[in-house]
């Protein structure tokens, strides 16, 4: 099977609601002082203003699974983009804190469906050989993503808008969501949903217009899969079967966030003026990070086939490990600040390169097909519930603790990854859906 037009156009579409996924959830790192400021925000108030969005990941994710399973990834993806659209406008144009609060969690709906479905997507379309690197799409979107939000804040900042500045930096997003929704009326049902259906003949053309070699091979192989697993619309994911990849799922989503990952982008302005750096030079700084997150998320991908998923989150474990509690022995001492930012680049550059390139690829092969879509919504729930958790405690626990105390936890829950995914993960480069499926799933 090669990279032919069609494939790579459903690959750029299903992966473009990582990038809207990316600027959506650190867009407010840039707005979050001037809402604290506008609406009197507490600590609490604070924290509760990033999070509500990631509440809305967390239903988003759960919800996904089991819509995905009954109207398909495509059409699900596009209420996605509507949610999108209305979250950026409505955010934009919010009255008062509460309207902004229910228009943020509309955006966290978006977020964490397609965070689910547009990797199980993009893997139930790919080759076996190339679909780490095409699910990793995805990933790289999200921190194209990422990079746009800290540009766009930094460049909407230069414009001096006053007291409109903060709705015109959320209100932006507006832009691409209205293009992936576009994008999403041009692009084919997921051949494994379609045999799932019984819609045979729109499997095989599907599989014929994305390039497979042999075609009626891999329908076969994708109805016996379906067929042994006794797969229905209503197979349910928590069954005893399933226990080791909802064990693998829950805990690379819950290991994700347990590394500081979000905390660290949702509030890096706050980190860096908390180290003395101004507002304007802490949005340079941001850049500087989401730049070397993109770079070093390219060369994850690119050894991502190579070195394996397993390999890349050891090295990433040791590394962020260390940087971490390089930025916490900063913040206690109250010295060298100088070496935050490098710090920190290290640090996304070590996380990028693993676990940001890692994990929506292993959420989205370890499940059989017939409850893919709703284990990735598994998994996924399991990240945003932690990254929920943690962003409404980081800025309380910073400011009762002292900064240093959440890098801290950071850093101790970093070596705690190394050792479970040394001896519990395997490895899972270079095999097709139907074989992982019959390796892991347990009777």
């Amino acid at each position: 099977m090669r990279l032919n037009l069609n494939l790579l156009k459903a690959t750029i579409t299903g992966a473009l609601g990582g990038l809207l996924f990316g600027f959506d959830t650190v867009v407010i790192s840039g707005v979050i002082d001037a809402l604290v400021r506008l609406y009197n925000l507490s600590d609490y108030g604070k924290g509760w203003t990033v999070a509500i969005a990631l509440i809305g990941t967390v239903v988003g994710s759960f919800g996904a699974g089991v819509v995905g399973q009954k109207l398909g990834g495509r059409e699900t993806l596009r209420i996605t983009a509507v949610l999108y659209v209305i979250s950026a406008i409505g955010s934009a144009l919010a009255w008062n804190w509460p309207s902004l609060m229910v228009f943020r969690f509309l955006g966290g709906l978006g977020i964490g469906a397609s965070s689910v479905l547009g990797p199980v997507y993009i893997a139930e379309l790919a080759p076996a050989k190339i679909r780490g690197r095409l699910v990793g799409t995805f990933q790289i979107n999200v921190v194209v993503g990422i990079l746009v939000a800290y540009a766009s804040n930094y460049g909407i900042r230069l414009l001096h808008l006053g007291s409109a500045e903060w709705r015109w930096q959320v209100g932006v997003a507006a832009i691409p969501a209205l293009a992936f929704l576009v994008l999403l009326f041009r692009i084919p049902r997921s051949p494994r949903w379609s045999v799932s259906r019984a819609r045979i003949d729109e499997a095989l053309e599907v599989l014929k217009s994305m390039g497979a070699p042999d075609p009626d091979a891999e329908l076969k192989d994708i109805r016996d899969a379906l067929a042994q697993e006794h797969a229905t619309a209503h197979e349910p994911v928590f069954k005893w079967k399933y226990r080791y990849p909802l064990f693998l799922a829950i805990t690379i989503g819950a290991f994700n966030q347990l590394a500081g990952i979000n905390a660290i982008l949702y509030y890096l302005s706050n980190i860096f003026t908390s180290a003395g750096f101004t507002q304007i030079s802490s949005d340079m700084q941001s850049i500087a990070i989401g730049a070397t997150n993109l770079i070093f998320t390219l060369v994850g991908m690119s050894a991502i086939d190579k070195l394996g998923r397993k390999t890349l989150l050891l090295i990433g474990a040791v590394g962020t490990s260390g940087c971490l509690a390089g930025v916490a022995w900063v913040f206690h001492t109250q010295t060298h600040q100088s070496a935050l930012l490098w710090l920190l680049v290290t640090y996304i550059a070590f996380f990028a390169l693993s676990q940001g390139a890692v994990i929506w690829v292993y959420i989205g092969e370890v499940f059989p097909n017939a409850v893919r879509s709703k284990g990735q919504g598994v998994g996924n729930a399991s990240h945003w519930i932690m990254n929920t958790a943690i962003a409404l405690e980081f800025p309380v626990l910073a400011g009762r603790l002292g900064t240093a105390t959440p890098f801290v936890f950071f850093a101790i829950m970093t070596v705690v990854q190394f050792f479970v995914v040394l001896f519990t993960y395997p490895e899972t480069k270079g095999q097709t859906l139907e074989a992982l499926q019959r390796r892991l799933v347990r009777d």
